[in-house]
């Protein structure tokens, strides 16, 4: 298992040893399993893919309009009527048993030939939208593993926090049996004997409080694995921080990886086609209709018995636009406007993500820079306490001083767990933010 630190002294990894497991038994899931899962399960990911699916079905030559639409139809109606027809020779006719049937059956193919080139823009814009979703569904993606990872190493983070506060308990109980011999002795007073076990007790409700804390994380994350709130499980004691971020290189690369870019630049290539869709308005309209058609007519009322009519047909249509109320000008105008609105979105993109970026590498830095620092201040203080303990012991100090040294010792592994958190954190936002998570 990695530590916090290659160079991490041994004495610190008793630290990270869970002395009150609450998950005693329980398997272990590793920071790559909760991401494993999160892929297969979780609801923003699924609802994301299926939109770009979605965008990827209507990515059609068909629904662009670059193809015919082919229709078959027929009809067969029968009447029986009473029938009186007056003629212009001045014949009548009558029939109270009248019967018609009239057949119509028809093959028919109705295409645009041309549209002012609509359909060839059209196409394309379908397949940048198609484009713009697999992108939008990474940025969900990488959104989603980004929290799923905090909320894991958070959940790690409380049991490093309720190791700490079980190493310092063993270090009170310690102190309480000490001075509870040193006053059966007669040699301390029984208030510092007191003050030990509220000290001990204040401790202890810590740890379960600590307790309360780890199962709420656990729920949090069980949430972003779309899993049952209590379902069970144990997670690593350490957080690995091998990271090594180069500047230069993530700098180089974000405006080319980030999904939050790629997704703004690809919103002004649609914009861009919408200009050029409608302006294709503006252009004469060109279709071929064509068929194969059949009609046939029996009548026992009228003057012809029975008609026969069938064969094929072609025709076609030729529009031009002149004059709609403005409304081509208006929406190009308007799609115009949308575009400069997408221009200035991928502007603001980049500002807000390469900030992100500077600020997650100085939140690195200065994170591992403190954590280096603490690492010595813990050894340091581990010493101090161990050595008053000692003193104790002998009778040579006082318990208020072990009582200060045990405070010092706790306040610092608290700094050094919350200094490696922020460290995990910087470094999953910088892979989040040039998508390599």
């Amino acid at each position: 298992m990695t530590q916090l630190s290659m160079n991490m002294r041994k004495p610190l990894t008793f630290v990270f040893i869970l002395a009150f497991s609450v998950g005693f038994g329980q398997a272990v899931m590793t920071v790559n399993d909760a991401i494993a899962i999160a892929l297969k399960q979780n609801y923003d990911i699924l609802i994301s893919r299926t939109s770009a699916d979605i965008n990827a079905a209507n990515s059609t030559a068909g629904n662009a309009g670059m193809l015919p639409n082919i229709s078959v139809g027929a009809s067969d109606i029968f009447a029986h009527n009473n029938v009186a027809t007056d003629l212009s020779s001045g014949t009548r006719i009558t029939s109270s048993d009248a019967h018609s049937n009239t057949f119509a059956a028809d093959v028919a193919l109705n295409w645009t030939l041309f549209d002012g080139g609509k359909m060839f823009v059209t196409r394309k814009k379908l397949n940048e939208i198609r484009e713009l979703g697999e992108i939008q569904f990474k940025d969900k993606m990488s959104q989603t593993l980004y929290g799923v990872i905090l909320a894991y190493y958070e959940v790690v983070r409380q049991k490093q926090q309720l190791a700490s506060l079980n190493e310092v308990i063993r270090y009170n109980k310690e102190r309480v049996n000490i001075l509870q011999a040193s006053f059966n002795a007669g040699l301390v007073p029984k208030t510092d004997l007191l003050q030990s076990q509220v000290d001990l007790n204040v401790y202890l409700e810590n740890a379960i409080v600590q307790e309360t804390v780890i199962l709420d994380s656990k729920r949090t994350l069980n949430q972003w694995l779309c899993r049952d709130a209590d379902s069970l499980y144990e997670v690593v004691d350490s957080i690995d921080l091998s990271y090594i971020p180069d500047k230069n290189e993530l700098n180089k690369i974000l405006y080319t990886q980030n999904t939050q870019v790629l997704g703004s630049q690809k919103q002004v290539d649609v914009n861009n086609l919408a200009i050029r869709e409608l302006s294709a308005q503006r252009y004469p309209w060109l279709s071929l209709s064509t068929g194969y058609y059949a009609l046939f007519n029996d009548n026992s009322a009228s003057t012809v018995l029975k008609s026969r009519s069938y064969g094929p047909q072609v025709g076609g249509s030729l529009s031009f636009p002149i004059f709609y109320g403005g409304n081509i000008n208006r929406q190009v105008k308007v799609a115009r406007l949308q575009e400069q609105g997408a221009r200035y979105n991928l502007e603001s993109t980049k500002t807000a993500v390469n900030t992100q970026l500077q600020n997650s590498l100085s939140d690195y830095h200065h994170a591992m820079q403190l954590l280096d620092l603490e690492r010595s201040n813990t050894l340091l203080a581990r010493e101090n306490l161990t050595i008053s303990m000692h003193r104790l012991r002998l009778g040579q100090t006082t318990a208020l001083e072990v009582r200060q040294a045990e405070e010092s010792y706790i306040q610092s592994l608290t700094r050094f767990i919350q200094f490696a958190y922020t460290a995990k954190v910087a470094e999953t936002k910088l892979k989040q933010l040039v998508a390599t998570l």
